[in-house]
């Protein structure tokens, strides 16, 4: 009964999670065109942020009581400060400050100076730069599975960007910033796995992304770019690419990986490639080349080939 219950979250988040992300270059595209690209990115984590604090606040709790009994002084609960050290959380800055905003603010220049199926499959390899970035700086080394899916990756690349003849609405800027996008994401999604187990998913990413929308408020500041100015007129977007883009198609990727494992939950990548493309082609009126059509097969070919790998590692 538990295996079929977690068989059907898996597979619920893996579907919700997937159309999320795969309207995110859309959504962004047409947001992008009111808002300024740095405060767009602001507001939508910020509102991510807030719709993930329910889940993490009790992730915290559970974790809190299972101190709390590991204990030998049980008259008092565990403080917030023995739950987080400020080791932990100047950990949690840093990942937000190069999850979100670094790589996300990439991602929003990249989605406004790129076309959306093609800033869709660029952002999708950003798991073949994890597994890269992985094999230097911590334990998870490639294999030979890894580094075919890592090239085929490349080769899907070339074809997205089609450097002998960039697409009209494609920029060099905008390729780019996907790209630097993709890495960083990369490099913030190993840079997580450091501590998510002990902090917990929920916790980590929704105090993460608190403190990337506070380097992006900071910096907006600082610039004197537009903070809440546009807000009222452009509610509707701002509202669905924060609640329901990044906040709830976070919210179900973790509620897939949590009910499977991440391996698994990373299938979601395979259904956002396919969407954007179809999306960019009915709202936004892009024409989807046959360059584009290929590299999205060759990225999916190397999604599956890394998935393939992980699961014939797995100790039975």
């Amino acid at each position: 009964m538990n295996s079929e219950r977690s068989i059907k979250k898996t597979i619920i988040g893996i579907l919700v999670s997937g159309f999320c992300f795969g309207t995110m270059e859309t959504a962004l595209k047409i947001a992008g065109s009111k808002l300024d690209p740095i405060q767009m990115t602001f507001l939508r984590f910020l509102i991510a942020a807030i719709v993930l604090a329910p889940f993490a606040v009790r992730e915290t709790r559970v974790r809190m009581n299972a101190g709390m009994e590991q204990k030998t002084d049980v008259s008092r609960p565990l403080s917030l400060r023995e739950a987080f050290s400020v080791k932990d959380l100047a950990w949690l800055f840093l990942v937000g400050a190069v999850g979100v905003a670094l790589s996300m603010s990439c991602f929003q220049f990249g989605v406004e100076n790129s076309n959306a199926a093609t800033a869709a499959g660029l952002m999708c390899t950003n798991p073949l730069f994890t597994m890269l970035i992985a094999h230097f700086f911590t334990q998870e080394k490639m294999t030979g599975f890894k580094w075919i899916a890592f090239f085929l990756g490349l080769i899907a690349i070339i074809f997205m960007i089609r450097p002998w003849d960039v697409q009209e609405g494609n920029s060099p800027f905008g390729i780019t910033m996907m790209l630097i996008a993709a890495t960083t994401f990369g490099a913030y999604t190993v840079m997580g796995k450091r501590t998510v187990g002990r902090i917990g998913v929920f916790t980590q990413t929704s105090i993460s992304f608190f403190f990337g929308s506070l380097i992006l408020l900071i910096i907006l500041c600082a610039m004197n770019r537009p903070v809440v100015a546009g807000i009222t007129e452009n509610l509707l977007i701002v509202l669905y690419c924060g609640v329901f883009v990044t906040g709830v198609g976070y919210l179900f990727y973790f509620i897939g990986i949590k009910a499977s494992d991440a391996t698994t939950g990373s299938m979601t990548f395979f259904i956002k490639p396919v969407i954007a493309p179809i999306l960019a082609v009915l709202i936004l009126h892009e024409r989807v080349l046959w360059n584009t059509i290929i590299g999205i097969v060759l990225l999916i070919a190397a999604s599956a080939l890394t998935i393939y790998d992980a699961k014939r590692s797995r100790p039975s």
